[in-house]
């Protein structure tokens, strides 16, 4: 039986997304590499980690990584 051919993913999404076991996508926080002196810590600290991504681009960035 013949098997279609594998999608590729994208590596470059490969290496700032993530996918949860729910399904969701997570991203890196934005605006968190310079010039972080004029934030407060609090806001320094909750922008820390990740975050997931918008409903409308999941289906984009789903597509960018078929098997992760």
């Amino acid at each position: 039986m013949a098997k279609g051919p594998k999608m590729k993913t994208v590596s470059g999404a490969a290496k700032r997304f993530k996918k949860t076991k729910s399904g969701k996508i997570l991203a890196k926080s934005a605006n968190t590499s310079h010039c972080l002196s004029p934030w407060s810590s609090k806001r320094k600290r909750q922008n820390r980690g990740m975050s997931t991504i918008a409903k409308v681009d999941v289906p984009a960035i789903s597509r960018c990584i078929p098997y992760k």
